[in-house]
C-alpha cells in the first residue's frame, strides 16, 4: 500500500500538443509540471527551435492531418493557426485555415485526453467568427467535455506584454468538474505589471543581426508603436516590419489620422527577436539555434506566433489536480 500510494503522489500527467510552433504553449505546460509526449508543426524552424530547448520531446514535422495516430495522454492542447481571426490578418471566416480545430476534434476523439486547453487570438470572438467559435465549443462538448471560454490578456499573468488570447479549456464530463480560469495576478491592487525593463533591461541597446532595421513605411507610422522602460510592451508579433519599437526609441507624437512621427530624430529600432522571446515569456537561454531554415525574418515569426509561456503555466495550474 506504501508503494502503491508513492507512484500515485509521483506521477507525471502527460500531454501531447498540436500546432507546438517553436514551443511557448510546452514550455509553459512543462513547467506546470507535465511531460509532453509528442509535439508538432508544419514549420522547419520552429521545430529546430523546439527540438533545441526540448530534446526529449517527440517532434512530429508536417501536416497534423497527415497523423493518423497519436500517443494516449492525460492532456492535450493545441494552438492552432490564427491568421483567419487576426488583427493583423485576412480576416476571412471562410479560409480554410479557420477550420483547422476539426483536426484538433479529430485528435480529441482518438486521445480521450483528460483534459484539453486550445489557445486563440481574442479577435475569434467578434460577429463574423461567431459561428466557428460556436461550432468548436459544439464539437468539443460532444467529444464528451465540458467547455469553457475567456479571453485572458497575457500582462495580468506575468508577461510583460498586453498580449489578449482566447481560451477553450475543457474537462471530461466523467469528472463533473467546470474548469475555473486563473485569477490575474499582474496589474491589479499593489502588484505592477511586468516591466519592458524587468525583462530586457540587461540586454545590449544594438544587438547586431539580431533586428530587422529597414525603414519605418507609411503603415508602421499611422499608429503608435512604443512603450515606456516602465510600461508592458505592445503586444509582439510575427511580422518584423510591424515589431514594437524599443523604448529607447524616441516617442511618437500623432499628427493626424493615421499619421504619427517621431519625437525627435534620435535612433530608433524595433525589438531584437531575443528580445521579442524575452518578452513573450520564454527564459534567458532560450536557444535560437543556427540552421538553413533559421533567417531573421524566420525567428521573428517564430517568437511573435508563439504562446507566452507563463500564461499558457498559469492556465495549466489551474486544472483541477484531482483528474490526473
Amino acid at each position: 500500500m506504501e508503494f502503491v500510494a508513492k507512484q500515485i503522489i509521483n506521477y507525471m500527467p502527460t500531454a501531447v500538443s498540436l500546432f507546438s510552433g517553436c514551443g511557448g504553449s510546452d514550455a509553459g505546460v512543462l513547467a506546470a509540471g507535465f511531460d509532453v509526449l509528442m509535439a508538432n508543426d508544419v514549420l522547419p524552424y520552429a521545430r529546430d527551435v523546439y527540438v533545441a530547448n526540448h530534446p526529449d520531446t517527440e517532434y512530429v514535422l508536417g501536416d497534423v492531418s497527415n497523423i493518423r495516430t497519436f500517443p494516449q495522454a492525460d492532456l492535450l492542447v493545441g494552438c492552432y493557426p490564427c491568421q483567419g481571426f487576426s488583427q493583423g490578418g485576412v480576416r476571412n471566416p471562410d479560409r480554410k485555415i479557420n477550420t483547422l480545430y476539426k483536426e484538433f476534434a479529430r485528435a480529441l476523439k482518438q486521445v480521450k485526453p483528460k483534459a484539453f486547453i486550445v489557445e486563440n487570438v481574442s479577435g475569434m470572438v467578434r460577429a463574423n467568427f461567431r459561428h466557428l467559435l460556436e461550432d468548436q465549443i459544439a464539437l468539443f462538448s460532444e467529444a464528451g467535455y465540458n467547455v469553457e471560454v475567456q479571453v485572458l490578456n497575457a500582462a495580468h499573468y506575468g508577461v510583460a506584454q498586453e498580449r489578449r488570447r482566447i481560451f477553450l479549456v475543457g474537462i471530461r464530463k466523467k469528472f463533473r468538474r467546470n474548469y475555473e480560469f486563473p485569477t490575474a495576478q499582474y496589474g491589479i491592487g499593489d502588484t505592477p505589471f511586468v516591466s519592458i525593463q524587468d525583462v530586457i533591461g540587461d540586454m545590449d541597446d544594438w544587438p547586431e543581426g539580431e533586428f530587422y532595421d529597414r525603414e519605418f513605411h507609411w503603415y508602421y507610422m499611422s499608429r503608435d508603436r512604443r512603450r515606456d522602460w516602465d510600461q508592458p510592451s505592445k503586444t509582439i508579433v510575427a511580422n518584423p516590419r510591424h515589431m514594437p519599437l524599443h523604448p529607447m526609441s524616441p516617442a511618437m507624437i500623432k499628427r493626424e489620422h493615421n499619421v504619427w512621427e517621431f519625437e525627435d530624430d534620435s535612433p530608433a529600432r524595433r525589438f531584437s527577436y531575443r528580445e521579442a522571446a524575452r518578452i513573450q515569456g520564454f527564459h534567458e537561454g532560450f536557444v535560437f539555434p543556427d540552421t538553413p531554415a533559421g533567417n531573421l525574418n524566420m525567428r521573428y515569426t517564430v517568437v511573435g506566433n508563439a504562446v507566452p509561456p507563463p500564461l499558457f503555466e498559469a492556465v495549466a495550474r489551474n486544472l483541477p489536480a484531482h483528474i490526473w
